[in-house]
C-alpha cells in the first residue's frame, strides 16, 4: 500500500501541537464536515499527516502518523462520524506559515489555499515534501 499524505488543522487553544506531543497520540475527533469525513475514512495506517495550528499560529508545526484507521467518533451525537488515531512524530525545525505557503509557487494548488475552512485535507507527496523542506 502506498503512503498517502494529509494535513489536519486544529485551533491551538482547543488542541495544539504541544498537547499532541504531551499525549503522544490522540483520537482525532470532532470533525463535522462531510468532505473531511471522506478524507478521514480514506486515511490508512502509516500515512503521514502534517499538523497545522490555525487561527493564531497559522502554520504547519509538526508531523504525525496515522496509527489507527477510521472508527466511530465517540464525541458525535449522530452515527457516521469517524475519527482516526494520530501519533506525534516530530516538530518541524521551524513552523511553515500560511504566508510562506501562499508565497511558494510550487504550493499554489495545495488544498489549504483552496479550501481554507476544511479541517482534514489531502496533500500531494511533492507538496508534503516541499513543506517539510521549508520547515528545515
Amino acid at each position: 500500500m502506498t503512503t498517502q499524505y494529509w494535513l489536519v488543522k486544529s485551533e491551538p487553544e482547543a488542541y495544539g501541537w504541544a498537547d499532541l506531543v504531551r499525549d503522544g497520540r490522540t483520537a482525532w475527533t470532532g470533525v463535522r464536515n462531510y468532505q473531511a469525513r471522506i478524507h478521514l475514512n480514506a486515511m490508512q495506517r502509516g500515512d503521514r499527516v502534517m499538523f497545522y495550528e490555525s487561527v493564531t499560529t497559522k502554520a504547519v508545526v509538526g508531523l504525525t502518523e496515522v496509527t489507527k484507521t477510521a472508527f466511530p467518533d465517540t464525541t458525535a451525537d449522530e452515527p457516521g462520524w469517524v475519527a482516526v488515531e494520530l501519533k506525534a512524530l516530530t516538530p518541524l525545525a521551524r513552523p511553515v506559515t500560511l504566508a510562506e505557503i501562499k508565497a511558494d509557487a510550487s504550493l499554489a494548488k495545495v488544498a489549504l489555499l483552496r479550501q481554507s475552512r476544511l479541517s482534514v485535507m489531502p496533500l500531494a507527496r511533492a507538496e508534503f515534501e516541499r513543506i517539510v523542506k521549508l520547515g528545515g
